[in-house]
């Protein structure tokens, strides 16, 4: 049978290695530590975790549960291993680092079919191959990545903020295109007046900021992805010349063009999630809701995501990859982990058990294997291929990723338990038939 070779030992690689060795298939598993390190990790187990210590949520009412309910039916490792080693975090699931590490390494090293190898990898090799290297990969490899994708790897270190579509105030809010190019719910827009903008300016240029690792600290990427709030220091009226220009808009509300306007774009084909355009942002996640809710069509807005400034690497997955994350252009090519664009520990892990997965059944003859589109690991595999998608950035875990319930649930805790217990019963049933 076939040999797959896995680079990276990370969330997403391990998870891959896991999914292939348990379906008999023989792994190679990279991990260039200890022989060398990124600038973000330290220690030399597999599965480091570099910043908190917490993968959200835990109860099936949040998208962050959901999805690892919807992992552990498919036999993650990682939450078994999370779980394994959890410790008191109120309704979060989080781990002792150092013992979910080591266990992760345990398991995998004690897997027969699972060889290990610490060394450095600085070329994409020829036959069965999964890149989970990371958004840091190393240089060569990062470059090799590079080539491959036609030079569309991205570096960005920002993102702006998403909100869901039936969170807007749609009464202080209007649809329309500037100067009326493109149609015209390509955007909604957020009108201010006067005296709006001066709160919130004065609440923006006043609000705290998140730190910055060192590593992240580059002169040149904050000149090129400023974020809004260092842009308005700069000038009281700098932002109403960039994200927040009214030019070539008309309040239809008062029939004059507004003093500021926020637009808002779609972040999905389906339409049921918006980022913030120009919003890109350091700011600490509570400031973020405090600050951006202060715009009249945001003051209920249930942020998806929140912007985020950060050295990342990804690649253009919705022009490379295909919805079990193969690359497009060689069949036996599949990527996984923040490479490809989603974000959060157990996000990476869910592509790479998706990876791995979809590797076997490949090798096997079988027919690739994506959840359903009501679940939140099928969605995320779907928004990561959407050739729609434009401005490709970073997702996580949302339920304003898969599609609405056909009744009208106001009580948001309610509707999200729905929303749950839809994607969990159909995703057992696929299980089942597959």
């Amino acid at each position: 049978m076939d040999k797959v070779k896995v680079i990276g030992g990370g969330f997403a690689g391990c998870e891959a290695a896991w999914q292939l060795a348990q379906r008999g298939i023989e792994v190679e598993l990279y991990e260039m530590k200890p022989v060398k390190f990124s600038p973000a990790h330290s220690m030399e187990g597999l599965a480091e975790l570099v910043c908190s210590n917490s993968f959200k949520a835990l109860r099936v009412e949040s998208a962050a549960g959901m999805m690892k309910a919807e992992m552990e039916m498919m036999g993650s490792l990682c939450v078994e291993c999370a779980k394994a080693t959890s410790v008191p975090a109120g309704g979060a699931l989080a781990v002792d680092r150092d013992k979910f590490s080591a266990l992760v390494t345990e398991k995998i090293m004690a897997c027969d079919k699972i060889t290990l190898i610490r060394e450095e990898v600085t070329e994409i090799p020829e036959g069965n191959v999964i890149i989970a290297a990371g958004p840091l990969a190393s240089e060569a490899l990062s470059e090799k990545i590079k080539e491959l994708c036609g030079g569309s790897l991205n570096f960005f270190d920002a993102a702006a903020p998403i909100v869901t579509a039936d969170s807007i105030n749609y009464d202080k809010a209007f649809m329309q295109s500037r100067y009326d190019r493109g149609e015209p719910d390509d955007y909604i827009n957020c009108p201010m007046n006067k005296e709006e903008y001066e709160i919130f300016y004065d609440a923006l240029i006043n609000a705290e900021s998140a730190d910055i690792h060192e590593f992240d600290k580059r002169k040149d990427v904050y000149e090129g992805c400023m974020p809004v709030e260092v842009m308005a220091s700069r000038g009281h009226d700098t932002i109403r010349f960039g994200p927040m220009k009214p030019t070539g808009l008309v309040d239809p509300s008062t029939g004059h063009r507004p003093w500021a306007n926020l637009q808002l774009r779609k972040e999905n084909r389906e339409g049921t999630m918006y980022n913030l355009v120009g919003f890109q942002t350091n700011l600490k996640f509570p400031e973020q809701k405090r600050v951006f809710s202060l715009i009249p069509a945001l003051e209920n807005a249930e942020f998806v995501r929140y912007g985020v400034m950060h050295r990342n690497t990804f690649i253009d997955s919705p022009r490379l990859l295909n919805d079990d994350f193969s690359f497009r252009k060689r069949g036996n090519l599949f990527f996984a982990g923040q490479i490809t664009g989603v974000e959060g520990y157990m996000e990476s892990a869910m592509s790479g058990m998706l990876a791995g997965i979809n590797m076997a059944n490949k090798i096997e003859g079988k027919e690739k294997f994506v959840p359903n589109e009501f679940t939140i690991t099928g969605q995320l595999a779907r928004y990561v291929a959407d050739e729609s998608i434009k401005n490709f950035q970073p997702m996580g875990a949302a339920f304003g990723l898969v599609p609405p319930l056909p009744e009208k649930i106001r009580d948001k805790k309610l509707r999200y338990k729905a929303l749950a217990e839809r994607g969990l019963s159909a995703l057992k049933n696929q299980i089942s038939n597959s």
